[in-house]
């Protein structure tokens, strides 16, 4: 018999299970707390961490939700996979903006397009199982995969491939493990958007090999320069049935406090994920699916609006970074982050520091310069940093200039 007492064996188990336990937090809502907090604390710093639309929710939306307080209807429990109505305007509206035919039943609606994320690869993941993931990478991605048992397997881009994956490199990632492949464009953090025919000999090449593919299509509207996001599964009809798409109300309609996104894909998969869901949340908020539903189905005169807001900052963004000494920022197509190399300035004297690392480095901008920037280390490849240009005009040139000016010390 041990002579441990009960006590002491509790005490050497670990408190928090190894699989929470391992969970990073989130680097960009971190970086964006760290931010307002010091500016709650009287320090004007700026934050480009946070990933969301500096707008309000269209006032036709909100109107709809304060209905919806009121409504008796939205009190009570309502089906774990969606409002009825609201799959179906989902099921619409994708057809509308992406060419993709789908039905109610291939929709399932979930809290944000982080549960999405989630439940997609718990649905399809099991433990062994290999995930291509092209990085740059949003920084969610890796920790999805892990919880759902599966194994990350990075596919490293950079500025000279515009952070696009090549089919070769796909292929040379690929083992008789490979399950999924995570597709992201227009990106986060990049803002790279791949073209039609990349989208065409990715879909096709997944095909060939039996991959599943994920596809997050959260920044389909925001696109500049004329450039299109093409959609998977409607460049590619036959991988419809080993695709799943996730997007969401969050960034076309600023609507991220919202939360509300979905899942498409084959009616197996949805039936799979819904039931994850029952037991998980139960049905997303009843008032924040009703204001979703009066955002799908409306126009998209907002994101009209917005898009025009942020192709003028981006430019700007993109022009007062270019011009700091030891910073390469190619001009992204999408979404609305920039991301930057700064490993010219790594290892360089300022300060009195030397910074070996870009998150040396975004600590001694934030310290320095009072501007919260997000280090490429949280995106799988350091050496860059990612700056959201989704706030206002005066505090983005006001930021970039600060840091300019503390960086041009560098030597």
């Amino acid at each position: 018999m041990s002579s441990a007492s009960p006590a002491l064996s509790q005490t050497a188990r670990p408190r928090v299970s190894a699989r929470i336990g391992g969970i990073a937090e989130s680097a960009t809502l971190a970086v964006d707390a760290k931010a307002k907090a010091l500016k709650a604390a009287g320090r004007p710093v700026i934050g480009f961490g946070a990933g969301e639309p500096d707008f309000p929710t269209p006032p036709h939306i909100v109107d709809a939700a304060q209905a919806a307080c009121v409504d008796p209807r939205n009190h009570r429990y309502t089906p774990a996979a969606g409002l009825p109505e609201l799959k179906e305007a989902v099921a619409a509206k994708t057809a509308r903006d992406s060419g993709y035919h789908i039905k109610a039943g291939q929709v399932l609606v979930t809290n944000g397009g982080k549960q999405a994320v989630f439940q997609a690869f718990a649905t399809l993941v099991d433990p062994g199982d290999e995930v291509l993931l092209p990085a740059p990478y949003w920084t969610t991605y890796p920790e999805c995969i892990t919880l759902a048992g599966g194994t990350p397997v990075v596919v490293l881009t950079d500025e000279r491939s515009g952070y696009l994956p090549s089919v070769e490199q796909l292929e040379a990632a690929r083992t008789e493990r490979t399950k999924v492949l995570l597709w992201c464009s227009p990106s986060n953090p990049s803002g790279a958007v791949a073209p039609p025919e990349l989208v065409a000999e990715v879909g096709r090449w997944a095909v060939e090999h039996g991959i599943w593919v994920i596809t997050d299509e959260i920044y389909e509207h925001l696109v500049y320069d004329g450039v299109r996001a093409e959609s998977l599964p409607v460049a590619v009809p036959e991988l419809a049935d080993t695709c799943v798409v996730v997007n969401g109300v969050a960034k076309t309609y600023a609507m991220t406090g919202w939360r509300v996104g979905w899942m498409v894909g084959p009616a197996d998969v949805i039936k799979a994920a819904s039931n994850l869901q029952s037991h998980l949340s139960s049905n997303v908020c009843n008032v924040a699916q009703r204001a979703a539903l009066a955002a799908v189905a409306g126009p998209l005169d907002a994101v009209v609006e917005m898009r025009s807001a942020f192709d003028r900052r981006r430019k700007t963004i993109v022009e007062l970074l270019s011009a700091i000494p030891g910073v390469s920022c190619p001009t992204p197509h999408g979404a609305f982050y920039v991301y930057a190399s700064v490993q010219d300035l790594l290892g360089k004297e300022l300060r009195g520091q030397r910074p070996a690392t870009s998150v040396d480095l975004a600590a001694l901008i934030l310290e320095h310069a009072e501007v919260a920037v997000v280090p490429g280390e949280a995106f799988g490849t350091p050496g860059y940093f990612r700056l959201s240009y989704a706030l206002g005009d005066d505090d983005l040139r006001t930021g970039v200039e600060r840091m300019g000016a503390l960086l041009t010390e560098a030597k």
